[in-house]
């Protein structure tokens, strides 16, 4: 299963300010990406860089490749039955705008056959797009609205404040 979201953004920043801005700075002090004011924050056991290992919400993994301003890969540890790996990436897409992309590559085993379309995909995709709201707000130096969830998010995320 492969699960793409991306952005093209016009900017008059540099491609390497975008991207060690969005790419570099992942759950550090100047994060412009990670949107923690509405999930749950992504944190790691040590500096950003290939090794490390947190993760977000249930969510574990640890940095598999990373380069730099351009990219970064984790591999999924937990939950059980998420195989595979997430990603982000930023590029030049033309002169002036860039291209900021979340790739999903995984696949599912055992329970996560149900959790996965059942919970987790609608959480993920509400959760990335308003990533790529923040990354557009930081390459434009202007404000861009927070998403509206759909209902079915917003049930879910009530929901899940209860289990905790």
């Amino acid at each position: 299963m492969q699960n793409v979201h991306e952005r093209r953004i016009q900017t008059s920043l540099p491609l390497a300010a975008v991207g060690s801005a969005l790419i570099d700075n992942l759950a550090g002090r100047g994060d412009v990406l990670w949107p923690r004011d509405r999930w749950p924050p992504m944190f790691f056991d040590r500096p950003l860089g290939v090794g490390a290992s947190g993760g977000h919400g249930p969510l574990r993994y640890f940095v598999e490749d990373y380069r730099p301003q351009q990219s970064i890969r984790f591999r999924f540890t937990a939950p059980r039955g998420f195989v595979g790996t997430h990603s982000f990436d930023v590029e030049e897409a033309a002169p002036g705008v860039v291209c900021v992309r979340h790739t999903l590559a995984m696949s599912l085993e055992g329970t996560a056959r149900l959790s996965w379309p059942l919970l987790f995909c609608w959480l993920h995709d509400a959760l990335i797009e308003d990533a790529l709201d923040r990354a557009q707000a930081h390459c434009q130096a202007s404000p861009v609205g927070l998403s509206n969830w759909p209902l079915h998010v917003r049930v879910l995320r009530r929901a899940a404040r209860y289990l905790r």
